[in-house]
């Protein structure tokens, strides 16, 4: 199999040559729905290619003929290198992956292996993703937990000196982030607040659902303890699975989800359970085989795509969508950060996002529309209630991004 840095699509190749071209040809031959429409709703749920497709259907034809149980039996060799593949879309072992039905549940799980309560500090950032904020201001209402946000730096993005400072001044019990925000392009550095909780030795949990598929990962590099991604979004899986990676530290001194079940653990005793090996104590018993074979397929598929190709063309593209929606009279670019990925956002003066959404998508464009729920600090610091997400893909072209853009020109006059 390829490696994570490697791929028999070469990224050492220039821009728009003829082997780009040929790539590109190919990438959109294995996506049968990028024929009918303009697909720059990555971020929310990409086009899987036809292997992932594939994958799935096989398996529910499998269980209508030899029932789900039997089938999943069958499958077990290649549901064990699923979770192989996707461990090497992170750098590590099987054993230290998790599958679940989404990144939420993933992330939930990471979050329930910590006995939070009164006087427990967690601190997270100001661009933390919806779900999880709301998990934390839960924690805060029902156990008492305290919630800290890391100031950002003046050009977005936390500012890992004062996660440094926090830390020092009070050590929480947990750092959770969400690397890549659902409304914004921003990237935040999360290796650098990696750095500052291995030094104070906090444990460390980082949403990746928007990372996952679009930039290359070493959880090594990163440092975390737990890691939660999906596979509908930039790795192009199905809908309706995730997975949570576990380091051997947080394994090792005993952490399990509090509603550990018998998938995670074995009733070994009337009044005792003994716990499964690694990561799979995060797993709940009942798991869809065919969106996990779905998954294993979309991680061979992103690896054979190289994920460095992934990510310079699908930035690239963005950046392009950027500078022309800055064109459109009215519009606002609303992306920050110091590093920004494949997702681009910007407000249309007079013109809520949900509305264009759908009238870009009568026009067969797909995106998608953040509103102010979403993202409630960030937006209101921004002065808007909903903006426009177009996130592109490397299966993309310039020629779908300009023609998005000259659409939401016309609709907005």
């Amino acid at each position: 199999m390829p490696s994570r840095t490697t791929s028999r699509w070469s990224s050492t190749l220039p821009s728009n040559s003829a082997a780009e071209a040929e790539r590109l040809a190919r990438w959109r031959a294995d996506t049968p729905g990028a024929a009918a429409r303009i697909h720059l709703n990555n971020a929310g749920a990409a086009l899987p290619p036809r292997p992932v497709v594939a994958a799935v259907l096989a398996h529910l034809e499998a269980e209508a003929e030899l029932g789900g149980y039997e089938a999943a039996e069958a499958a077990a060799d290649r549901v064990a290198r699923a979770y192989a593949s996707v461990g090497r879309l992170l750098g590590t072992p099987p054993e230290r992956i998790a599958l679940a039905q989404s990144s939420t549940v993933a992330f939930a799980q990471a979050l329930a292996a910590f006995d939070l309560g009164a006087g427990d500090l967690v601190l997270t950032s100001q661009a933390d993703y919806a779900s999880n904020q709301i998990m934390y201001l839960s924690l805060a209402r029902r156990r008492g937990v305290e919630l800290a946000r890391a100031a950002d730096l003046p050009e977005g993005g936390i500012d890992p000196d004062d996660v440094r400072r926090l830390v020092a001044r009070r050590r929480p019990a947990l750092v959770a982030l969400t690397w890549i925000p659902t409304n914004s392009g921003m990237v935040q550095d999360v290796e650098a607040v990696g750095a500052v909780c291995r030094e104070a030795g906090v444990p460390f949990l980082v949403d990746a659902c928007q990372a996952v598929g679009q930039l290359p990962i070493d959880v090594e590099r990163i440092g975390c303890d737990y890691l939660a991604a999906t596979a509908r979004k930039f790795l192009r899986g199905p809908r309706g699975i995730g997975f949570l990676y576990v380091a051997e530290r947080a394994t090792r001194r005993g952490d399990y989800p509090l509603l550990v079940d018998m998938r995670g653990a074995t009733w070994t005793e009337a009044d005792a359970f003994a716990l499964a090996e690694g990561a799979r104590r995060f797993e709940t018993w009942e798991m869809s085989p065919a969106l996990v074979l779905g998954l294993g397929a979309a991680a061979d598929y992103a690896l054979e795509v190289g994920i460095a190709n992934a990510r310079d063309r699908a930035w690239r593209l963005a950046e392009h969508a950027r500078e022309r929606l800055a064109t459109v009279p009215g519009a606002r670019v609303l992306d920050r950060g110091r590093t920004r990925s494949a997702i681009a956002t910007a407000a249309f003066d007079g013109h809520e996002g949900a509305a264009l959404k759908l009238a870009l998508r009568a026009r067969g464009i797909n995106t998608s529309s953040p509103d102010r729920a979403d993202a409630v600090i960030d937006m209101d610091r921004k002065g808007v209630r909903s903006g426009l997400r177009v996130s592109p893909h490397y299966y993309n072209t310039d020629e779908e991004v300009d023609g998005a853009v000259e659409a939401i020109r016309e609709l907005t006059g």
